[in-house]
């Protein structure tokens, strides 16, 4: 047995076989439908803002390198050992059907995409490989899938955090060379989509634990139908995920994965002064035959970005609401980079909730509980002595997430603010900003140590 067993160290054909039978064992516990597995306790993840670029990162995997957090991406990838080193998926499996259907990102091949071209050869079968994808950059590469081992804390459903708990993920590999623009020390990205291959699906797969997960950016991550304990002034903690309003989440065609609400119109309110943007008709809907259009959510963008038109049409309503609001002393003051809407900084002040700023307010359709209102904090941004508005015009480069869609709304706009994804449903809670409500991501129960 001890030479059997130093044969398989050290055999290379063996220690592919072994690996081909790991990876076999995870995708045959993925294919395992919640019904037929017994329900784990639900995991919470804790995140993290980087400073210079204004991203977000969970600190989910065994090593704690932490992974970029992409609403939109469909994939778990991450740098890998040598080929030799690390597990794959067998090409001919259930797994690497379902990475072939994966969206087909336009993109700018690192390394031409050869990066696994000159892998040892091995035994009579073939690794599946995937395509993983910078969403900061738009460069991607071809990768193996293999298995990834994670680490999160589980809750019993209470406020108590249990111990972290290890489980394996099926993700791609890649090569250094795709870490480019992300934060610092990031070793890949965490898809949250609604792929099948994305984490928040591989996890209801193997833990039948509801397909729920939220996110209260920048503290916290939750995976599984879990209460979320939030400090209010009256009742202390309370489950703030019954209380929240819901909007339903639409499916675009061009990008099935990605998270769409049903906006339908956008306005700006300071002291009596109410302006709504000027938009046609259906300029925020998604057109069902191309798939361009909609409002969707971005992890993966610092600031809101809105097609030209649209940025026109808001940009002269909250002009409108700042000119013609109760507060005299306002004015325009030229922007900073990349923001093109900034005044001169003195703004009022609120006796408990900051700075005294227009109302950004989401108009939204389709059975929404309530609209969503932009707070002060949810969208300033105070650049040299002014205040800009962290909502800024589609580049040269066009829109940040595939399928073109109208906005885009980005991290700042989403930070601070509790969001409940019930994939069940197809409904999305949205508290609004936290801090008005003289609550917090960062106070929650489960961290407040």
């Amino acid at each position: 047995m001890a030479d059997q067993a130093k044969l398989s160290r050290h055999n290379p054909y063996t220690n592919h076989v072994f690996h081909r039978v790991i990876i076999s064992a995870l995708v045959l516990l993925l294919s395992c439908t919640a019904a037929t597995s017994d329900r784990q306790p639900p995991l919470i993840s804790q995140l993290a803002k980087d400073p210079e670029t204004s991203l977000y990162t969970i600190s989910v995997k065994a090593d704690k390198s932490p992974l970029l957090l992409d609403l939109a991406g469909s994939l778990v990838w991450s740098t890998c050992p040598p080929s030799s080193a690390h597990s794959t998926v067998p090409c001919e499996s259930d797994t690497c059907a379902v990475a072939k259907q994966q969206p087909s990102h336009r993109c700018r091949y690192v390394d031409g995409g050869r990066f696994w071209e000159n892998r040892e050869p091995g035994p009579s079968w073939c690794a599946c490989a995937a395509r993983p994808l910078n969403p900061v950059t738009g460069q991607c590469s071809t990768g193996d899938l293999t298995s990834l081992t994670m680490k999160a804390n589980t809750t019993n459903g209470t406020m108590e955090l249990r111990p972290e708990e290890s489980f394996a993920v099926v993700g791609a590999c890649a090569p250094g060379r795709l870490l480019g623009s992300l934060p610092a020390g990031a070793a890949g990205v965490a898809g949250l989509s609604r792929r099948s291959l994305s984490l928040p699906s591989q996890l209801v797969a193997q833990r039948g634990f509801g397909r729920k997960f939220s996110l209260c950016l920048p503290a916290f991550a939750t995976f599984g139908d879990t209460p979320v304990y939030l400090p209010t002034p009256e009742r202390g903690f309370i489950d703030y995920t019954t209380s929240i309003p819901y909007t339903p989440l639409l499916t675009n065609p061009a990008n099935a994965g990605g998270y769409y609400i049903p906006v339908k119109g956008i306005s700006a309110s300071w002291h009596g002064a109410d302006a709504a943007a000027a938009l046609p008709r259906g300029a925020l809907d998604i057109d069902v035959l191309t798939g361009r259009g909609g409002i969707v959510l971005s992890t993966a963008t610092p600031y809101t970005v809105m097609r030209p038109d649209v940025f026109r049409a808001f940009a002269k309503a909250f002009d409108h609401a700042i000119i013609r609001g109760k507060v005299s002393f306002m004015e325009r003051v030229p922007a900073t980079k990349p923001f093109e809407l900034c005044y001169n900084g003195a703004f009022p002040m609120l006796k408990r909730t900051g700075l005294d700023m227009p109302y950004i307010k989401l108009e939204l359709g389709d059975g929404a509980t309530r609209n969503w209102t932009l707070f002060n904090d949810n969208y300033m941004v105070p650049v040299d002595g002014a205040m800009c508005v962290g909502i800024l015009p589609m580049g040269p480069g066009g829109m940040p997430v595939d399928g073109e869609p109208a906005v885009v709304i980005g991290g700042k706009q989403l930070e601070n603010n509790l969001l409940v994804f019930d994939l069940e449903k197809q409904v999305l809670g949205f508290s609004m900003l936290l801090s008005v409500q003289l609550s917090g991501c960062r106070s929650s129960y489960f961290f407040r140590n």
